[in-house]
């Protein structure tokens, strides 16, 4: 072959450079900036684990062992905001739609390839931003990540570095949300109508609309707080004029959306990932993309139910929680859909399905607690216990970051042209899976018998529900430790998959792997709706009009 992959070119902003790292940090290749993203994602979701893991030995036992009461305050802060900043929010819109949403409509390139890069410029600078904090003035903030007022307006830590970072991240996500907004809008492949568009396109369009209507306010509110913190007008503290409860409207209005955010384009990868290891055309692919776009707009409705204990109305609290329960309509449907599409289909239980499956799993977990704290009768029991902790992290974790995994065995032979081992990755997956829920379900029980969350220390009745997560977390450490060994290895030792290792049917799949510098020789013409598979085979090989001519002259 006479083309090289993108790894091996240069197109930076700059023009040309000798050296390889300015190659890479000046790049204006969406599949790079993808690259240098996930880099420093991985760098930071490694140090959160750390301090997730240090917060478990502390609890592990009741009384102090390891940390301070402000230690642990600080430990819990820093872990949520690397968690749900640095890593969950931005992971898979940055990584994987930046380097498959150009590939899966058909284009070269992302519509603004210089403002993609200055996007990770500036979530890199966030990242230094409220990694220096913790070395500044008394430390990292202790607020917790939400930065609640009026403690965050009279706390003695930087928790004004870690605003700044915030703000800063947020500016960086809105502009990959307008760049995506445009893309698919813009430069879809001649005959690709929005009802010819995979179906994690359509969650990443969804996502981007958040990311673009919903953030500003949140942008607004930690400038607030700064504002507060350092002039001392008072917006958020009562013992100055201001309204505490009035933070956590303007809080929330931004990060129940922010949740949808996660999860959309998480369902789209199991959107994708389905009907290639079912081998069959997707159940309700219509209803699939239309209930993407009906949780993005009715999750801008439903922020209130996270102040049912904080003092509202009944009326109030009773449509928050009717639109809280409504909400997870369009996500069951998702949910029927994907085992409408296995039911009777000739699965290939390869990792990135087996993935899926324990998803659907943990994430249901999730869903059905959700509408539990939903209830207000139930809510007013459960608030601010470990029953919130262990939904919250069994919809984030065991829904996007389980998704995100996913979407890392399904597209990998795209990203590298090779292949991990599959064997070592399904035994990393059952490590992660057997761990998660040994570390988080007892949590649900610790919650329902009234162990508060936040807290730095616990009654002694409590212990072994700690132990038993305490045990969980290393063992869900130890697994995702082994897989991305797996995943590392594969680099070098994995062996060439070919342009479509999986089967597949999208457009990603009938290009080179890795792909070439501007992704496609020839643009398609889509005349077909995706996933089109006819006895286990796809009805649709674009690969040879794509690469036509490639070699002449």
């Amino acid at each position: 072959m006479n083309n090289k992959s993108f790894y091996d070119e240069t197109h930076t902003v700059f023009g040309h450079h000798d050296n390889k790292i300015l190659q890479w940090i000046f790049s204006i290749d969406h599949k790079r900036i993808a690259i240098l993203y996930m880099i420093v994602m991985f760098a930071f979701f490694i140090v959160a684990l750390s301090v997730a893991l240090t917060m478990r030995i502390e609890l592990f036992f009741p009384g102090e062992q390891i940390l301070s009461p402000d230690k642990y305050n600080q430990a819990f802060t820093l872990h949520g905001v690397i968690m749900i900043f640095l890593f969950i929010i931005p992971g898979i819109p940055a990584i994987f739609g930046n380097f498959l949403l150009p590939l899966l409509i058909g284009a070269k390139d992302v519509s603004f390839p210089r403002l993609n890069l200055l996007s990770w410029w500036l979530f890199l600078l966030g990242a230094i931003v409220a990694l220096s904090s913790l070395f500044v003035g008394n430390g990292f903030a202790d607020t917790g990540w939400t930065f609640y007022a009026p403690y965050s307006v009279n706390t003695n830590t930087n928790v004004i570095a870690a605003l700044t970072a915030a703000y800063i991240l947020g500016m960086a996500s809105i502009l990959t949300g307008i760049n995506f907004v445009v893309t698919i809008h813009r430069l879809r492949a001649p005959g690709m109508g929005f009802f010819r568009m995979p179906l994690f396109v359509w969650g990443l369009y969804s996502t981007a609309w958040i990311q673009v209507l919903a953030t500003p306010v949140i942008g607004i509110t930690l400038i607030l707080v700064i504002i507060e913190k350092t002039a001392g007008i008072g917006i958020f503290d009562p013992s100055k004029g201001g309204d505490p409860i009035l933070y956590e409207h303007l809080f929330w209005i931004y990060s129940h959306p922010a949740v949808y955010l996660m999860i959309l384009p998480a369902f789209g990868v199991v959107s994708e990932i389905v009907p290639t290891f079912c081998r069959r055309t997707i159940f309700g692919y219509r209803s699939i993309a239309i209930s993407s776009a009906m949780i993005s707009i009715i999750g801008y409705l439903v922020w209130g139910h996270h102040l049912f204990s904080s003092g509202m109305s009944e009326w109030a609290k009773i449509v928050f929680s009717f639109l809280t329960f409504f909400v997870s309509i369009p996500t069951g449907i998702k949910f029927f859909d994907w085992i409408a599409t296995m039911y009777k289909g000739s699965i290939v239980m390869a990792t990135p399905m087996l993935w899926v499956v324990g998803t659907i799993v943990t994430f249901a977990i999730g869903g059905l607690t959700g509408v539990i704290l939903a209830t207000l009768g139930l809510d007013v029991h459960l608030h601010d216990t470990y029953y919130v902790v262990a939904h919250f992290h069994y919809t984030m974790f065991g829904g996007v970051v389980f998704m995100m995994f996913a979407a890392m065995h399904y597209w990998y032979p795209k990203f590298v042209g090779k292949m991990y081992n599959e064997t070592k990755a399904k035994i990393a997956f059952w490590l992660i899976f057997m761990g998660f829920n040994l570390l988080w379900f007892p949590m649900f029980i610790a919650g329902a018998l009234g162990m508060p969350r936040r807290y730095f220390d616990y009654l002694p009745e409590f212990t072994i529900y700690h132990q038993a997560s305490g045990f969980g977390a290393i063992l869900t450490i130890g697994g995702i430790a082994y897989m991305l060994y797996v995943l590392v290895k594969g680099l070098k030792n994995g062996e060439d998959c070919g342009p479509n290792p999986w089967n597949a049917t999208t457009l990603e799949w009938q290009i080179d792997s890795p792909p070439p510098l501007e992704n496609f020789r020839n643009t398609p013409y889509i005349s077909f709706e995706p996933y089109d598979y006819k006895d286990g085979v796809p009805v649709h090989n674009l690969y040879d009009e794509i690469h036509k001519g490639r070699n002449d002259g």
